[in-house]
């Protein structure tokens, strides 16, 4: 199976764990209105050049405003929509694009010492507070007001696995696998602002790698927001074996890469 047809799988069944989709002959409408102000969930997919760019523009904007919604696109095959983009641009959307890494695990663990403060368990009802709160700290995935909300749905759904480390006790770092058919992702990765640096996510990624391949899992992939965070999985025998590249266009908010840095 091809790259992208991987990620169209991965990236729909993800988004579907917490969003509602209105299929349309041009792509898809992804909303939430309990949590309008996650991108994810809230965007019209496209990936081929639509007949009337224009019309497909004014849907967009219709249907997102009469749910009180910024309108979005999440563009896929960008060389083949330069026209529909022009139109975008020239009608006052943001434009951003990205130049994504896709790395897969070769089999190898990762080198992370040993640890005695270190403490790693799946996230259940015993402490889901504490890996949300994890998750809310974290400015890069949007802070409290997105993932509050989008973790409630994420950790009730088993297509998602949830893990949290520890320090002494201590919840610092969270990370999740999500399936999707016969493949694994890993998602989320997260650590609080003053415990990064110190090598847990070393220890986090090894713990889920031993959990992944006693699942009988052959390919784990992992898709890095950055080519820094690329590096850091390539040192965790995550390898690069292909890249995609992808749009967001949007009338109004932030750009994904402010949120990313954030800002």
């Amino acid at each position: 199976m091809m790259i992208e047809n991987i990620t169209e799988e991965f990236d729909t069944a993800q988004i579907l764990s917490y969003a509602s989709r209105e299929k349309r002959a041009w792509g898809d409408l992804f909303f939430n209105e309990q949590n309008p102000a996650h991108y994810d969930a809230n965007h019209a997919h496209l990936s081929v050049l639509p007949a009337d760019p224009d019309e497909v523009i004014d849907e967009v904007i219709q249907f997102y405003r009469e749910k009180a919604i910024t309108p979005r696109f999440y563009l896929h095959n960008v060389e083949a929509l330069a026209p529909f983009i022009e139109k975008l641009t020239a009608r006052g959307f943001g434009y951003e694009e990205f130049d994504h890494a896709v790395q897969l695990w070769n089999g190898q663990l990762a080198n992370a010492p040993h640890d005695d403060r270190v403490s790693i368990e799946r996230v259940g009802s015993h402490n889901f507070a504490e890996a949300m709160e994890v998750e809310c700290s974290i400015a890069e995935f949007g802070g409290r007001e997105v993932r509050e909300k989008a973790f409630q749905l994420e950790f009730a759904n088993p297509a998602y696995d949830y893990y949290l480390l520890s320090v002494n006790g201590m919840a610092v770092s969270t990370a999740c696998t999500f399936k999707a058919g016969s493949h694994i992702r890993l998602e989320n990765v997260a650590t609080r602002k003053e415990w990064r640096g110190q090598g847990l996510i070393g220890i986090l990624i090894r713990h889920m790698q031993e959990e992944v391949a006693l699942q009988g899992y052959k390919q784990f992939w992992v898709y890095p927001i950055n080519e820094q965070v690329e590096k850091v999985y390539k040192r965790y025998h995550f390898d690069t074996v292909g890249r995609l590249r992808m749009a967001h266009a949007f009338l109004g908010g932030k750009s994904i890469k402010e949120i990313h840095a954030g800002n």
